[in-house]
């Protein structure tokens, strides 16, 4: 085939290309790979691996560690977690088995919102009042003169923190004095206090003329001890006197005709009217006799005896009057109070209306104030005192304060789980000491909240901080690290002026600590913010 046959895939290269085939193309790459094996032998040598560096470098020499002295406010702050709510709701149920007839509410109604109060009137069932008072232990009878029992210690105190009088608060006896209390409540609530019965008012009304009839009786008899205390009068002994000369006058007649008589001569067959010379010696005897009785001291045994007599009837009807007496004295009856725990209260619910029948509770009742609960460890409670302000956030954003207002017993660790995110302690670690011993209930109460947001605070739960203890502003402060003990037993710091200069120990009086800084009251040298302080090697 010529080249004009073989056509344009054949013609003729350019002289350059025809210049690099072959050998020449051959030494061209083998330079090229010779120096790029060369460039990458270079490049390693000089770059390093993190690992190879760090395995390479030299630990840097060891110095301290330090931390500038400053100023600021420390605060020792108990940080709690608590929940936004009314005191647990109650059902309140009235003890109406003693009601005369049907317990028909007849009037006094409360409104749900209602507030409850020492000595309220809850509802007034059968025209009598359902009077509310403080206390745990339920009504299960009417106390009455006599009555004894924890209910009525209860009572007492009650109606003492009420300013009522009561006696003797500490007996458990329900007396006179306790029943005047009751007196006073039923005035102070505007109802009369419950009467006795027509029984007991005729029983009182007997026996009090049991006891007049009796003091009349004492009298007359001793009356009579004092007459026959006086003895005859002039009149009697008088009397006597005659009785005994006109008995010697009959006697000499007697004898004086006798005499006669056995003088007289009688014919035989005369009959011979016969002298009582014996009877007229015997009533003189007897007249004597009369006469020396009236000189005798009185005997009146007879009447003293009815002194006694009368005296111990006295002594019965004045038992009976007292009874009768006690009878009428003002008892309480089951269905007029009921006791409610930690009044103040709130009405939330009422289950009866005016007309109705009390068959079942009458209405739910829960704290009136809104309260925050929260539950903290032993040792953060042990920094609580009641009084303690504390400051949390309402849901609005705005900053509210409220007062710990309890301070409850401890329960078991294992008993409440700790709050979200735990209490804080007072030295800010941020840790919960829970697991070391039991948590402590405590209520705090807001204070100066408009009711919307009393409204959008309830049922919410909040972090409180309580403040208890923080100086009087900035202070001198150190981290807490930097104190070492000296040799008797003092807080030293070690200060060192300059980089790279010499420490020195300096004796310090610490004040404050918490959040991990403390207070530096005063110092044994100089020492000023931004001095450097070592806390570490």
């Amino acid at each position: 085939m010529t080249p004009s046959e073989a056509g344009p895939a054949h013609a003729e290269q350019p002289a350059g290309s025809r210049g690099l085939r072959g050998p020449r193309l051959v030494l061209v790459v083998a330079g090229a790979a010779v120096v790029s094996l060369v460039a990458g032998l270079l490049a390693g040598r000089f770059v390093i691996s993190p690992a190879q560096a760090a395995a390479d470098a030299a630990p840097p020499e060891a110095g301290p560690i330090t931390a500038a002295v400053e100023r600021r406010t420390i605060s020792n702050d108990v940080v709690l977690r608590a929940d936004a709510a009314y005191a647990d709701a109650v059902d309140v149920r009235i003890e109406a088995g003693d009601v005369s007839g049907p317990a028909v509410v007849t009037g006094q109604v409360p409104d749900v919102g209602a507030q409850l109060d020492a000595a309220s009137v809850l509802i007034e069932v059968a025209g009598r009042p359902v009077i509310v008072l403080p206390g745990d232990l339920p009504v299960y009878r009417t106390l009455r003169v006599g009555t004894s029992g924890p209910d009525v210690l209860q009572l007492k105190a009650a109606l003492a923190a009420l300013g009522i009088g009561v006696g003797d608060a500490g007996s458990d006896v329900y007396d006179a004095a306790t029943a005047a209390g009751v007196d006073a409540l039923y005035a102070a609530v505007g109802y009369p206090r419950p009467g006795p019965g027509e029984d007991a008012d005729a029983t009182l009304k007997g026996a009090r003329e049991s006891v007049r009839a009796a003091e009349s009786a004492i009298r007359d008899a001793e009356a009579a001890v004092v007459a026959a205390q006086r003895g005859p009068g002039d009149v009697e002994r008088t009397e006597a006197d005659n009785a005994v000369r006109a008995a010697e006058r009959a006697l000499a007649q007697a004898q004086a005709a006798q005499q006669a008589q056995d003088a007289a001569p009688v014919e035989p067959g005369e009959p011979v009217e016969p002298i009582d010379v014996a009877g007229a010696e015997d009533a003189l005897t007897l007249a004597r006799i009369q006469r020396a009785a009236l000189d005798q001291p009185a005997d009146t045994s007879a009447e003293r005896a009815q002194v006694e007599a009368a005296r111990r009837a006295l002594a019965d009807a004045q038992e009976e009057l007292a009874e009768a007496t006690t009878a009428t004295l003002t008892a309480l009856p089951a269905s007029e109070v009921v006791y409610v725990a930690g009044l103040p209260r709130r009405v939330d619910a009422v289950y009866v209306e005016r007309g109705g029948l009390v068959n079942g509770p009458v209405a739910a009742v829960s704290g009136a104030a809104l309260r925050l609960e929260a539950r903290v460890s032993g040792s953060n409670a042990a920094l609580l005192t009641e009084g303690a302000v504390g400051e949390f956030e309402l849901p609005d954003g705005a900053t509210a304060h409220a007062t710990v207002v309890s301070i409850g017993q401890a329960t078991r660790s294992g008993d409440d789980a700790p709050d979200e995110g735990g209490d804080a302690p007072a030295d800010g670690g941020g840790s919960d000491d829970s697991s070391s011993g039991g948590r402590t209930a405590v209520t705090l109460e807001p204070q100066d909240l408009t009711p919307e947001q009393v409204d959008a605070l309830r049922d919410q739960n909040v972090r409180v901080t309580v403040s208890v203890g923080a100086t009087q502003g900035e202070v001198l402060a150190v981290p807490i690290a930097a104190l070492t003990a000296g040799p008797g037993g003092e807080s030293r710091v070690e200060v060192r002026r300059k980089p790279g200069a010499e420490t020195e120990l300096i004796t310090v009086t610490t004040g404050l600590a918490a959040a991990g800084f403390v207070e530096i009251v005063s110092a044994d040298g100089a020492l000023d913010v931004g001095d450097q302080v070592v806390v570490g090697t």
